[in-house]
């Protein structure tokens, strides 16, 4: 009977999990002890901190051949997700203090889009870290989650980044926003090892690929659809890049004045994102849009899975940011046009996701073609 028990093991995912929680109270230590706030008792701390960590998962799993070194990373970032969390909460005053050590001067955190940044930080982030970590020990593919984390995660920081270099928050940076240049240097190592993986190739019926090829654009109703709702994306996004670059159009300063007034914000934030949309997302889209016409092209498996993460990640802020009360009022979202303009946006967030889906779900237009010959021996056979 002890050995029986003996054998029992906490799952990973669990014990990663109870060591995010000490986060809140690591952050409630630094808060309340003035003399660990100076830049280098800061890092000292965090390097130990990490180093703790490290050493507690590598008990963890001693017993285990073969650990994806991934774990570690995903690990190490789910306690970077509930500081997130825990910083939101105090933002919108559901706790206090926690996080007044960084955030007692005017930064980001204060923004409604760092806000909104650190809710989806602390909840689908972490959400994500401990179903892969679940998934890494009990043998199961984690890497369509990693790429829709992956895109999340670098479209964070790409924002993060050209928003607060850009803004009046650049003057009062605090020595803990500098954690994150080695964060998004791991997150980007990360998405490359992902897509360096293999993804398990489905086993589809050569006549299913190539009568699924065979088949034009206009006889796929649901590609068809879909093509249109990316068309439309290309064209918002276009639009609204011209917004925010203050395009001497009528319409462009009718919108900007009666329907997202948000884009004015002087945070820089929303700007920001829509010019990453106007130069990266337009492109990305369009060529999507190819993906679903031409047959065969395999990476539409994975890319749109990516930019659906990046995606999701940038409207959660936006919209959320638009309508959050630490936004001035002049610039939120009028309440005459807030459920067409939420619509239009929350579209623009769902499209990306159920093109994935349906790229992951009936894969065999994007398998590649059978040769001719290949095809006439297996007939024969």
């Amino acid at each position: 009977m002890s050995h029986k028990y003996a054998d029992v093991r906490l799952p990973a995912e669990f014990i990663v999990f109870l060591l995010c929680l000490l986060a809140p109270t690591l952050l409630y230590v630094m808060t309340k002890a003035p003399e660990l706030q100076e830049p280098f008792p800061l890092v000292v701390l965090a390097l130990f901190t990490i180093i703790c960590v490290f050493l507690v998962l590598n008990l963890t799993v001693q017993d285990k051949k073969n650990v994806d070194p991934l774990f570690y990373v995903f690990a190490l970032l789910s306690m970077n997700s509930i500081m997130g969390w825990t910083t939101a909460c105090e933002q919108d005053r559901l706790i206090s203090g926690f996080t007044g050590f960084f955030v007692e001067t005017p930064t980001y955190l204060h923004t409604a889009h760092g806000v909104m940044m650190s809710y989806w930080e602390g909840a689908v982030h972490l959400i994500l870290f401990l179903s892969m970590i679940h998934c890494a020990f009990t043998g199961k593919q984690y890497r369509v989650m990693g790429l829709f984390w992956a895109g999340s995660y670098i479209c964070h920081h790409i924002v993060l980044f050209i928003g607060v270099v850009i803004s009046k928050y650049w003057s009062s940076i605090q020595p803990t926003f500098w954690a994150n240049v080695p964060i998004f240097l791991v997150s980007f190592w990360t998405a490359t090892v992902l897509f360096s993986r293999r993804s398990p190739t489905p086993i589809i019926r050569a006549d299913v690929v190539i009568a699924e090829q065979k088949t034009s654009l206009l006889f796929r109703p649901a590609d068809l659809l879909m093509c249109v709702v990316l068309l439309g994306g290309i064209i918002f996004s276009l639009f609204r890049g011209f917004v925010v670059l203050e395009s001497s159009l009528d319409a462009c300063f009718v919108y900007r004045f009666k329907f997202e007034p948000y884009l004015k914000d002087p945070v820089g934030f929303p700007r920001i994102l829509i010019l990453v949309y106007f130069f990266y997302a337009v492109p990305v889209m369009s060529l999507f849009i190819y993906g679903l016409i031409k047959p065969g092209c395999t990476w539409m498996l994975d890319w749109p899975v990516f930019f659906a993460g990046a995606m999701a990640q940038g409207q959660w802020c936006y919209i959320g940011a638009s309508v959050h009360s630490h936004t001035p009022y002049t610039y939120r979202l009028p309440a005459e046009k807030w459920w067409a303009v939420i619509s239009l946006n929350v579209l623009l967030a769902l499209a990306p996701v159920i093109l994935a889906l349906r790229c992951r779900a009936f894969p065999a237009f994007f398998m590649k073609p059978i040769p001719t010959e290949q095809t006439s021996t297996k007939k024969r056979n």
